[in-house]
């Protein structure tokens, strides 16, 4: 019944403990950014889904990069990485929010101290000891508990980021594959026809219809798209090892079958929205914010250090003095210490501290806005894509036909003695040019529309989330 003297100091030490932060309240900046994006297509705003709204899955319709983009989300070890940084940071919240119970242990205490007479007294105490439990008057403790959460929420954020941006890199990558496998067959296609040109050169050198100089120049021409051959199968290679990378593992051997390039008949037009609504969902934007949060609450805990703080010790157990006799009956003894801490002299310490609190939320707010105007940046460039790279694959498509023309001409009428061979040199490079041209372009289109649906917030689906391993 004697424990029951612990229980006013427990009370009131979780009364007086509820007390509210004094850390600034948090107001979200506004954007500094122009309210509506340049280039932006009015006409799919209503139709179609939100990308922050539209999973990876409804997205991407190509069998063999679903399959690639699961297993990268399995088993990237970026994304792996971002996954326990979450749950060292929800650990650190727990930690922070144990600061506001006591806590309570089991003590044995040994203690000597001399008496008048000049003997020294020995006892010995056993039982629950709480030690220095501080009451949070000001907040100081919840402060930066709260500054622990919102570093807790913005980590999340940036799992959902590094998420979004792990899909976008291996959708590209994928292209990027899909580019080098069409610039290879485009290449050996165009070898195989500078083989036929050498071969027919050479006869007509050696029958005397041809100079020296169309000889030299169908090898050189030959050789060139030998060159050509070796860059991009190393290309192709390079690409290759940087999927791998993405995907934590070697390419599985039972991938769907690629689909033709370029494959863009699955990619749905996402909607740019409004700046204001359509940044602040993206995970890289929240998390700016939830720092600007964790900001705030160091503030607080910054300004309560200028207040009193007051630590409880107390114990309950049983004392004597001797060892023997620590546990007979009648040797219950409880103590219970309050002490009081006003800060008075600290060589500016407090006033310093409460500086870098201040100077770190500018660093906040300075850096949300960064992450703001980036984002719209990004947004900008991407609808910037959309808006001119139809016309330019249009373009394109078209100079590639009239080169294909006229190389088919041009060879046409060396054959039958009617032009140089210079004619035919020239149109052979210029269409083997527009070819390598247009496969660009068309992967630029392709990309474009992955980059947009990136970089409005597309790519997150909570249910393809991996456990950390």
């Amino acid at each position: 019944m004697k424990a029951l003297h612990l229980l006013p100091a427990a009370a009131a030490a979780l009364l007086i403990g509820g007390c509210s932060s004094m850390a600034p309240r948090h107001e979200r900046p506004a954007a500094p950014v122009p309210a509506t994006f340049p280039n932006a297509d009015a006409s799919t705003a209503g139709a179609a889904t939100p990308a922050a709204d539209l999973a990876w899955q409804d997205f991407f319709a190509d069998a063999r990069l679903k399959r690639l983009i699961a297993i990268a989300l399995a088993n990237n070890r970026d994304l792996r990485v971002a996954a326990l940084n979450i749950e060292q940071a929800r650990a650190q919240v727990d930690v922070r929010r144990a600061d506001l119970w006591p806590t309570l242990n089991a003590g044995l205490t040994a203690a000597r101290q001399p008496t008048a007479g000049g003997a020294l007294a020995r006892s010995w105490q056993a039982g629950l000891v709480v030690t220095g439990y501080e009451l949070d008057l000001f907040g100081r403790v919840r402060s930066l508990g709260d500054a622990a959460l919102a570093q807790y929420l913005g980590t999340e954020e940036a799992r959902k980021a590094a998420q979004i941006s792990l899909v976008a890199t291996v959708a590209a990558t994928h292209l990027a594959l899909q580019v080098d496998d069409e610039l290879l067959r485009i290449t050996r296609q165009t070898l195989a026809t500078r083989e036929d040109s050498l071969r027919l050169t050479r006869l007509k050198f050696d029958n005397g219809v041809s100079s020296e100089l169309d000889l030299r120049q169908a090898e050189s021409l030959l050789e060139a798209a030998r060159v050509a051959l070796a860059q991009q199968t190393r290309q192709r290679a390079l690409d290759e090892n940087a999927l791998t990378l993405l995907l934590g593992q070697p390419l599985p051997a039972d991938l769907p079958a690629p689909v033709a390039f370029p494959s863009d008949a699955g990619l749905p037009d996402v909607p740019a929205g409004v700046p204001s609504e359509v940044l602040t969902r993206r995970p890289d934007v929240r998390q700016a914010e939830q720092q600007l949060v964790a900001a705030n609450a160091n503030i607080g805990a910054a300004r309560a250090a200028f207040f009193p703080r007051i630590a409880l010790t107390t114990s309950a157990g049983s004392a004597s003095r001797e060892l023997s006799g620590l546990f007979e009956s009648g040797s219950f003894a409880w103590t219970w210490t309050a002490q009081l801490l006003q800060p008075i002299f600290d060589a500016g310490r407090n006033e310093a501290n409460l500086s870098i609190a201040k100077t770190g939320r500018e660093i906040a707010v300075a850096q949300y806005e960064r992450a703001i105007q980036s984002a719209f940046r990004e947004v900008a460039d991407a609808l910037a894509g959309r808006a001119t790279l139809d016309e330019q694959l249009r373009a394109q498509a078209a100079q590639t036909r009239a080169e294909q023309r006229r190389f088919e001409l041009a060879d046409l009428r060396y054959r039958n003695g009617a032009a140089s061979y210079l004619d035919v040199l020239d149109a052979q490079r210029s269409l083997f040019t527009a070819q390598q041209q247009l496969v660009q372009v068309q992967a630029q289109q392709v990309q474009s529309r992955v980059t947009l649906y990136r970089v409005l917030g597309g790519g997150w689906d909570a249910g393809s989330e991996a456990p950390p391993r």
